[in-house]
């Protein structure tokens, strides 16, 4: 498979992995719509307020998340599949000793045929050693020797 094949195929998964997500927050935001909304008035007042109030938190926490998943997904469009790298940088697969890493979105691990793909922020830990290293490059994470091998 080429390279830019197998990194395309990666952001497909991603954008699927995202827009089920998104659905699933969709709906979930929806259904404590109405149950705020439908919550009825009892006859202990403090009782309806803190249903009101606790379906409303629910609400407010989907929404956040379904904001940062929809960032996710813009910051994935950037990612221009047929770009060549020489330093691993955003939208760069690094190959190393250890493992394969795609500098993107934290997700974690997506399986791709017969190997796997870690897909991380710049910002997380490994991230940060990663970043602007070239093929051939040695650092050390978490006690272990990794050696670059290939970046695309």
């Amino acid at each position: 498979m080429e390279k830019s094949q197998k990194k395309e195929l990666i952001l497909n998964q991603l954008h699927k992995l995202l827009d089920k997500k998104i659905e699933a927050l969709e709906q979930y935001i929806e259904s404590a719509k109405e149950s705020r909304d439908n919550e009825t008035k009892s006859s202990v007042g403090d009782k309806y307020e803190t249903g009101r109030a606790m379906a409303q938190m629910e609400l407010d926490k989907n929404q956040t998340q379904l904001t940062q998943i929809q960032n996710q997904k813009n910051e994935l469009l950037k990612i221009d599949a047929s770009k060549k790298y020489d330093q691993s940088e955003f939208g760069a697969i690094i190959i190393t000793n250890l493992g394969n890493y795609f500098l993107s979105i934290g997700i974690g691990k997506i399986d791709l045929e017969n190997e796997s793909c870690f897909c991380i922020s710049a910002s997380s830990p490994i991230g940060q050693q990663l970043l602007n290293k070239s093929a051939g490059d040695l650092f050390f994470f978490n006690g272990k020797e990794i050696s670059i091998k290939e970046i695309f």
